[in-house]
């Protein structure tokens, strides 16, 4: 009897997804590395079955270089974004709180 410790998948945009769930690998092991239990992290994430938690947990522990690499990727990314969108909105942001504080003060 062969297991499938297969059950990640890479989605169209390069995410490394659990079985058919659109629950991110990236979850998953976080919880995992913050010590949750498999239990817990299925109660986190109802669309996945023990089955799948655990698989995803074997496939971080068999593939942990890779699966790391893929982290760090996913975190430059993230921070690209957000820098990204931090240019785009700061006059939009600063808008918005100029309108805020001209309602705290009273001042049109």
């Amino acid at each position: 009897m062969t297991t499938n410790l297969t059950d990640v998948r890479k989605d169209e945009l390069g995410v490394l997804r659990v079985a058919e769930t659109q629950v991110m690998l990236d979850s998953v092991v976080a919880a995992y590395q913050q010590g949750h239990s498999a239990e817990t992290i299925q109660q986190q994430y109802p669309s996945l079955s023990m089955a799948d938690v655990y698989a995803s947990i074997a496939y971080y522990l068999r593939h942990r270089n890779e699966v790391d690499l893929y982290l760090s990727h996913q975190s430059e990314l993230w921070a690209n974004e957000r820098r990204d969108w931090n240019s785009r909105s700061g006059a939009l942001v600063q808008r918005l709180r100029d309108i805020q504080s001209s309602k705290v003060t009273g001042n049109p």
